[in-house]
Parts: structure tokens; C-alpha cells; sequence
């Protein structure tokens, strides 16, 4: 099972690596671990988590009582195992005798299914004399909740037990203060020569030329004893799992490109990692470490950036958010009749109310967003027995959109949070300070963001769509509140003198004339008027926004620009993907074609794993972007960011209902001369494409195709 890994750092012996370099992320459903270069858990983020429980809040191996020489680490290509390569340093004198550095090599192996994390060590005595190897680890389990772990204090806690050991496992319990016995065991194939509620220690004997395993496994309850059958049967599961993932849907391949094709091969494998196959089908959950539950915003528009190759995700992603669509209104929660769900945690911090995400609605976003995603499945999939199983969810969450969006009742959807416990800003820019006026002032609420006004035309139109393919008689009405959408956002939006949008308006309707990535959603949605689209278009590819890695979430010389911020100057990949599919919209294919490669540059930095956002310093030549030091690290919709501005940069529109794929004046990016897609389902039918370069133009070449399906160029 030996498999081609990422190579972080050579021979690295001692030195910790801080920020996006210390995440070493494994994941399965709602299990997760994070672990340094090492594979060591040292506390701080690092843990095995399971349903927002740290399960296991330490585990550091030593050998001879100090860490061994890291010669390379990483995660296999395809997410399922972390691999950290080891060597000794020189050992103490056992029995009289000793080993000299760099005669033992040691291998951990990990991997996690089914609630449980797999672990094997492998140590090899390559020397010439036969070697006494003391191996221990220091372990511990403070079953922490996840909002704990991310800073947020607790004034009480439940009751942890004592440890318990049998000789060759270790047991830990906590009672929470809701009542719920959490349970930790941590077991291992061979007795330690001393097992203690917090360390294990080993002594092993290695004859030259020969190796020795030990097999390790902790999980949320009593273990069996691991050994060398169940970690193989348990490993090939794990692969076979996430493989299935890997293919849902058609596939994409520059067959001379193979290092862009590293990127879609990471990111694809990112999503199939990220994303959990639930009783009502898959779900990309946001990001490891803080964000791996589901997040409504960031469900819908990874399943849309996913929507024209694996169509599964939108439906599972659709069909789940329906069955938790609010009912009732309530201040903590920011819930209301009809809205969709923000966030979802499953922790006891939740569980007691000391936070509100238990069940949480402060995305002021999500409920539009679900509805537009809706229209996009329908039309890309013509699965209309869905949208009628959705239907009543769809008409709840409009009624949700006049009844309780439209606060001001001004027909513009605006947000202030029910309780000092939710979140004070509630689009996808959620920190306290990304929402502001030109001169730095906070907006007194409600507000209305400009790309929620986009995100509620296209979902009035998806509806006044769905309505025409259902025999609905509120077509003409749903319609009609698309347009006047429009209307109110460029009149009340734009700023002539600028030439671009207000980031949003204030409670006493005053525009926050903030220049702000917000008007790239906009261009997404389609809402602007395509003289207007032009002019912002070309602002967004200015060195105002651009920062040769992307697209910043703020323009430089506004008066909360900060390239290090979250929100405030910082490059976010599925920002700029948005602008980028935007863009494409009308017409811009070429600037597209820009982005891609500047965000694939991004990427080839971060070892063709996008991270969730980036320092938006300027690019400088021969220098690599600079990391944001907490970003999530894989993240769903920076993972899905190629997928769509692939799709813009090619142009590539498919209706299911008329069984066409649409192809409107492609454009590949800047090194890359091919373009094959394969298994693209259309309806019943199936085609192949293949985009080629010649000479100054893209061409599509259908190569196969099986059923009714058209495949019509234009441009």
C-alpha cells in the first residue's frame, strides 16, 4: 500500500513549522485529526476530534527519550494517510550496547475510518549489530470542545474520570455538564513494558537487517486489540472509500500539463475528502480543523463550483439543508419560518447554549443562495422530481425573504443579529470589521450587503424558472421581484463616481462606500447591467484588487486595508473564482484565463493545495505568496475554486432539459495546450470533450458521445 506522498521538509531535524506547514489534517465523516510534521499531537489545535470533541489532546512519540530526525513527511495524494519518515538520533547505551544516529529508520503510517484513528510504527535497524530500541508516548485526552480548543472560555466543566489501563490499553471518560459519558481508548498491539494513565513505554529488540511493527489505535470507545490484519482490511476500506468519492462525476485532464493536473488532482481530492456521505447523500463540510461540520453558505456554493462535473453534491447538499430549514423564530439561534441553516455542531458547548451553533441561521446569504442552487441543479440535471420534493421548502424560504429578509421592507434582504451571542456581520465577509464605510465607520444595522441582493435576483429567477417548468401560476410574479431587485441594487448601489458598486447600505439606507471583492458576487449572479460590468470588471483587474496571486477581498488604499486581515485585503481562491465566473458572464473570458493562472501559481506555492485564503501582499518576482497563519487547510471552496473558473475559462453551459452543452468561446489558460473532460453526464447521455489550442484560439472537439446529447459552439 506504500503510496507516492508530498514531500514537505528534507532531513529536518529539529525546529517547529508554523502556520499552514504545521497541519497535517486527516479526516473521515465527522472524525478528524490534526498533528504536526511528526505526527505528533502537542495541544494547541492539534487533536483527534470526533462530533467537535477532542478525544485525544496529546500523543508524542520519542525514541530514546528524544523526537527522532524527521527526514521527509506528508499526506498521500489521495488524503487517506499521513506518512512521516524518521531516523534515530544516537541512543543510550542498553546493556551495554548503544546505536549510533541514523541506523533505524521509523515509519508512522495513519489513517482514520469509521470513528477510529489507525496507526502504524514501523522501525527497520538497518545497522550492523543488533539494536535495543526504547520507544515511549506521552498521551493525554481533555476532551475539549472545538470552540474551546478555537479560544472560547468555559467557566465550568464536566467531570474527567481517572484513567484506566489493562496492560495493553488505556481508557479515559468524561462526563459533560449535559449529561453525556464521552469516552476515549487508546490501545496498542503489543504490551508496553509500562503503561500509566499517560504514557506507554516500549522496548523493543531489532536484529540487524530486521523490522519490527507496532499497531495502534484510539477511538471514541472500547478498542479491540489492534493488530497487523485489521490495520490492512480497515486501510483498504479507508482507500476504497475515498476513491468512490474521487469519481463521482467527470473527470478533467490536461494530458501534457502534469503538474496542473497535480492541482485538480489535490483539489478533487480535497472535496472527496471534505465531504461526508450523510443519510440524505453527500455533504462538503467547510474546512479541517475549524470548520468540519456542515456550513450552509459554504455546502451550496462548493456543490455549485462542483455543479457542471458532480451534480450528487448539490443534490445531497439541497436536500440536507431542507430537512433543517427553520420553523420557528428565535433571537439566539437568528432563526426565523423558512430560513436555512448557517452552521451546525454537535459538541456540548452546543449542546448547553453556551453558543449558539448547536442549530445556528445567522447567515443572512444562505436562504437566497439555497434557492438559486436549486434553479442551477434543475436546469443542470433536469431532476425535477427533486425540486418537487423541495418545492414547499423553496416557496418557505421566498415567504422567508419577504417576510423576514426584507426587514426595512425597502424589497432589499438585510440582516442584524437576534443576539449579542450570534454574529455581528452575516454574509460570507463575517468578521466584525469587514463591513464599513469609506472613512472607516462601522454601519449601524440592519444592513443590506450588496452581493446578497444578487444571490436574492438569482434566486427570484431560478424560482420564476422552476415555476414555468412546474405549471406554478407565480411565474410572472417571481419574475417581476427579480427585476425589481435589479432596479433597487442599481440605484441604490452604484456609485458613478467610482465606477463600482457599494460594498452595502446602512440601516438609514446610506451607501458604505467601501470598495470591497463583493461586486465580483454580483457579476456572478448576472444582475448588473453589462456597461456597469465592464467598467467594474476592469476596476477588480486593476492593482487595486489584483494581486498577482488573485483577487483581494478589499482594495488597496480603502481605510481598513490590511493584506494580512481575514477579510480586509486578504486573497481568497473561491472570492476570486466568483469574480472570475462573473467576469466570464459577460464575456470576459481572456481576464478569466488571468485569474486561473494566477491562482494556479498560488497553488503551485502551497504544494497544489489551496488554502483557505492568503495574505494579499503585492507579488513580488521570485518571492511565493504569504500564508494566512490560521487558514483552514483543506477548505471545500478553495478546493472547488478550479473547477469553477475552469468552467468560466471554457465557456462550458449545460441544460439538462434540452440535453445541450453549450459552448461559448473558450479559453484555456496561459501553459496549458489541452483540455480533455470525460464521463461529462448530460440527462440519459454521456460525452467527451476535449479542448485544444490552435493558434490563437480554443477549440472543443467532441470525441464520444452515448445518448441524446447536442454539444453547440458559439462565439
Amino acid at each position: 500500500m506504500d503510496d507516492a506522498y508530498s514531500v514537505q521538509t528534507t532531513a529536518a531535524d529539529s525546529g517547529e513549522v508554523d502556520g499552514l506547514e504545521q497541519l497535517m489534517a486527516l479526516k473521515d465523516a465527522d472524525t478528524f485529526c490534526v498533528a504536526d510534521h511528526w505526527g505528533d499531537l502537542r495541544g494547541g489545535a492539534d487533536g483527534l476530534f470526533d462530533h467537535d470533541t477532542r478525544l485525544l489532546s496529546r500523543f508524542v512519540m520519542t525514541v530514546g527519550g528524544a523526537r527522532p530526525s524527521r527526514l521527509s513527511s506528508g499526506v498521500s495524494q489521495d488524503n487517506v494517510f499521513f506518512i512521516c519518515h524518521t531516523t534515530n538520533r544516537p541512543l543510550p547505551p542498553m546493556g551495554g550496547r548503544s546505536a549510533p544516529a541514523g541506523v533505524l529508520h521509523i515509519e508512522r503510517r495513519r489513517f482514520i475510518r469509521d470513528r477510529r484513528l489507525f496507526e502504524r510504527v514501523r522501525m527497520v535497524n538497518h545497522g550492523v549489530e543488533d539494536v535495543l530500541l526504547p520507544l515511549s508516548f506521552d498521551f493525554a485526552a481533555d476532551f475539549a470542545d472545538i470552540f474551546q480548543v478555537r479560544g472560547t472560555p468555559r467557566l465550568k466543566h464536566g467531570t474527567v474520570a481517572p484513567p484506566t489501563n489493562d496492560g495493553r490499553r488505556v481508557t479515559f471518560t468524561y462526563t459533560g455538564l449535559d449529561g453525556v459519558q464521552r469516552n476515549t481508548c487508546l490501545a496498542f498491539s503489543e504490551p508496553p513494558a509500562r503503561l500509566t494513565g499517560s504514557k506507554a513505554d516500549f522496548m523493543f529488540s531489532l536484529p540487524k537487517g530486521r523490522r519490527v511493527d507496532l499497531y495502534i489505535e484510539c477511538g471514541p470507545d472500547r478498542c479491540d486489540q489492534p493488530d497487523e490484519l485489521r490495520f490492512r482490511l480497515n486501510a483498504i476500506e479507508a482507500r476504497l472509500s475515498m476513491r468512490r468519492r474521487r469519481r463521482r462525476g467527470a473527470s478533467l485532464r490536461g494530458p501534457r500539463s502534469p503538474r496542473f493536473n497535480d492541482w485538480l488532482d489535490q483539489s478533487r481530492a480535497d472535496v472527496a475528502l471534505l465531504t461526508t456521505d450523510l443519510p440524505t447523500g453527500p455533504y462538503p463540510y467547510a474546512g479541517v480543523p475549524w470548520f468540519s461540520t456542515p456550513f450552509g453558505r459554504d455546502g451550496i456554493i462548493t456543490a455549485w463550483q462542483m455543479l457542471w462535473l458532480d451534480p450528487s453534491l448539490a443534490k445531497g447538499v439541497l436536500t440536507y439543508l431542507a430537512k433543517r430549514q427553520a420553523t420557528e423564530v428565535s433571537a439566539f439561534q437568528d432563526s426565523a419560518p423558512g430560513k436555512i441553516m448557517h452552521e451546525t455542531r454537535g459538541g456540548e458547548m452546543s449542546a448547553l447554549g453556551e453558543v449558539p451553533f448547536g442549530l445556528y441561521y445567522g447567515g443572512v446569504d444562505t436562504t437566497c443562495l439555497f434557492v438559486a442552487l436549486a434553479g442551477a441543479y434543475a436546469r443542470r440535471t433536469g431532476d425535477f422530481g427533486l425540486i418537487r420534493e423541495l418545492w414547499p421548502n423553496l416557496i418557505a424560504a421566498t415567504r422567508w425573504m419577504t417576510d423576514y429578509g426584507d426587514i426595512r421592507k425597502d424589497g432589499l434582504i438585510s440582516y442584524q443579529r437576534g443576539a449579542d451571542t450570534g454574529l455581528s456581520n452575516q454574509g460570507w465577509k463575517d468578521s466584525e470589521d469587514s463591513i464599513f464605510h469609506a472613512d472607516g465607520r462601522f454601519p449601524k444595522g440592519p444592513v443590506a450587503l450588496l452581493e446578497v441582493q444578487g444571490y436574492a435576483f438569482a434566486a427570484w429567477r431560478a424560482m420564476a424558472d422552476l415555476a414555468s417548468a412546474l405549471g406554478d401560476d407565480r411565474q410572472a410574479e417571481w419574475a417581476d421581484r427579480a427585476e425589481a431587485t435589479r432596479a433597487l441594487v442599481e440605484d441604490r448601489f452604484w456609485m458613478e463616481d467610482e465606477g463600482f458598486y457599494a460594498i452595502a447600505l446602512d440601516g438609514d439606507g446610506d451607501p458604505c462606500r467601501a470598495i470591497g471583492s463583493n461586486a465580483g458576487h454580483l457579476l456572478f449572479t448576472g444582475l448588473p447591467s453589462r456597461e456597469r460590468a465592464l467598467r467594474v470588471t476592469k476596476r477588480m483587474l486593476s492593482a487595486e484588487f489584483r494581486s498577482g496571486w488573485g483577487v483581494r477581498t478589499l482594495a488597496t488604499g480603502q481605510a481598513r486595508f490590511n493584506p494580512m486581515s481575514y477579510h480586509d485585503g486578504s486573497v481568497w481562491p473561491h472570492d476570486t473564482a466568483m469574480a472570475a465566473a462573473g467576469m466570464a458572464k459577460y464575456g470576459e473570458r481572456r481576464a478569466v484565463a488571468l485569474l486561473l493562472s494566477e491562482i494556479y501559481d498560488a497553488a503551485a506555492h502551497f504544494r497544489m493545495r489551496l488554502p483557505e485564503l492568503f495574505c494579499g501582499f503585492e507579488r513580488m518576482t521570485g518571492e511565493p505568496p504569504i500564508a494566512y497563519p490560521v487558514a483552514c487547510l483543506p477548505q471545500a471552496w478553495a478546493a472547488g475554486s478550479v473547477f469553477l473558473m475552469l468552467q468560466s475559462a471554457l465557456g462550458v453551459n449545460i441544460d439538462a432539459v434540452e440535453g445541450v452543452v453549450e459552448i461559448d468561446d473558450p479559453v484555456l489558460p496561459a501553459g496549458i495546450d489541452r483540455l480533455n473532460v470525460t464521463e461529462l453526464r448530460v440527462g440519459e447521455g454521456v460525452v467527451d470533450l476535449t479542448f485544444q489550442q490552435m493558434g490563437t484560439h480554443t477549440v472543443a472537439i467532441p470525441k464520444r458521445r452515448e445518448g441524446e446529447v447536442k454539444v453547440r459552439t458559439l462565439g
